[in-house]
């Protein structure tokens, strides 16, 4: 059997060397709690604040507003129950409690949003267009005397869609409006700089840059109340209960600070360019996604007539998805894609392929070989194909 080639960092990216190295001289030399008044807590303490501060200068963002969490998905849950629960009820009642996302969104701001429901919040799901683009004034258009969030995430975790989400965070800012943005596929990709940015909540991830799993954090601005989602103690101001990890978060800090999109970007985008040139000679293949607005990682791509769990098996030495990671194990067709008028046969047979700091050339060229092999054999396999399949 060949070796994997890995084509699904934006499901997870393997761990930098030098991000392991960082957590290990913590796992190794840093017991202490971080919490704790001595000096052995002091120290770790020490390594916290470090890694805060290499974070907030990568995504431009004062230090003291970040609060560490164990990854995007808790801090897009804490974030939207954050604002509109307290204690399980409306945080609001009978006043400002509006909710406006998208039907595009991550599944953990999608079953936040349906949790929120069940608890009375009113939520508008805003369509995409065809090129997967959350339209600025569809936005405003859902938006209501009684919205209180509106929460749009910045790159599309299965097109890598760029949405616009410095005009609609000053769309809600002039309307007095919190936004939230998930930033878990754009960060230390994407230029993010949170100083400037109309953004008043901003969910981050360590294990998409090179990172460790189990880690990652939620902007705050100053002035945003949230009610805290776990409790039992008083880290991160009373907002997270629970002892910090210090370990990941150096590791989390490490790959911040590795991070540099204006050095990593173009190379990125040179290999997933070179491998979309490669994959459009397959006849009928297409492009997800606007062309133009979008990262420099991802790329999904449709092949009709190879239907896509076959695909993925044929294609079993190279590591790619169907979609989230976090959706693996639904049956059902990509919603972000159905949601960009694709029909189920259509999205089922599409795959997203997201390169990263450790890909190669040779390593897409070979990808290439083997996806254009593997389509022509399931279309000639596939009901009323002309000739027998014997493979």
């Amino acid at each position: 059997m060949s070796a994997e080639i890995y084509l699904d960092y934006a499901a997870t990216t393997p761990l930098d060397p030098a991000v392991a190295a960082a957590m290990r001289g913590c796992l190794e030399h840093e017991h202490g709690n971080p919490s704790s008044q001595h000096a052995a807590g002091r120290r770790a303490r020490a390594l916290v604040d470090t890694a805060r501060a290499e974070i907030a200068a990568r995504v431009g963002a004062p230090a003291e507003r970040l609060f560490f969490t164990s990854g995007a998905t808790e801090a897009n849950n804490l974030a939207l129950k954050g604002s509109l629960l307290r204690g399980g009820s409306l945080a609001r009642a009978g006043a400002r409690a509006h909710l406006v996302t998208s039907t595009i969104e991550h599944k953990s701001v999608l079953d936040s949003a349906h949790a929120l429901e069940e608890s009375g919040v009113a939520v508008t799901y805003v369509p995409p267009d065809p090129l997967g683009r959350v339209a600025v004034d569809a936005v405003e258009r859902a938006l209501r005397d009684s919205t209180t969030l509106v929460s749009i995430m910045h790159v599309n975790n299965e097109t890598g869609v760029i949405q616009d989400v410095a005009a609609i965070g000053a769309l809600c800012r002039a309307r007095g409006i919190r936004f939230h943005v998930d930033a878990a596929q754009s960060a230390g990709k994407v230029p993010l700089d949170l100083g400037s940015a109309p953004i008043d909540l901003c969910s981050l991830t360590a294990h998409k840059l090179c990172g460790p799993k189990g880690i990652g954090a939620l902007y705050v601005a100053a002035g945003i109340a949230l009610a805290p989602q776990m409790h039992g103690g008083e880290q991160e101001h009373g907002l997270r209960a629970g002892t910090l990890a210090t370990h990941q978060a150096v590791g989390m800090g490490k790959a911040y600070a590795l991070a540099d999109p204006a050095r990593e970007a173009p190379r990125l985008a040179a290999l997933r360019d070179a491998f979309w040139e490669r994959l459009r000679a397959i006849p009928g293949t297409r492009l997800n996604g606007d062309p133009d607005r979008r990262a420099p990682h991802v790329l999904n791509v449709t092949f009709p007539g190879a239907e896509g769990e076959s695909l993925r098996f044929a294609l079993r030495d190279l590591a790619v998805s169907a979609g989230s990671a976090c959706a693996a194990d639904s049956p059902e067709a990509s919603h972000v894609l159905t949601g960009m008028g694709l029909s189920d046969a259509l999205a089922s047979s599409s795959l997203r392929f997201s390169v990263g700091r450790f890909t190669t050339e040779a390593e897409i060229e070979q990808a290439a070989a083997l996806v254009a092999a593997a389509v022509e054999r399931l279309r000639a396999c596939a009901p009323g194909a002309p000739g027998w399949c014997t493979t």
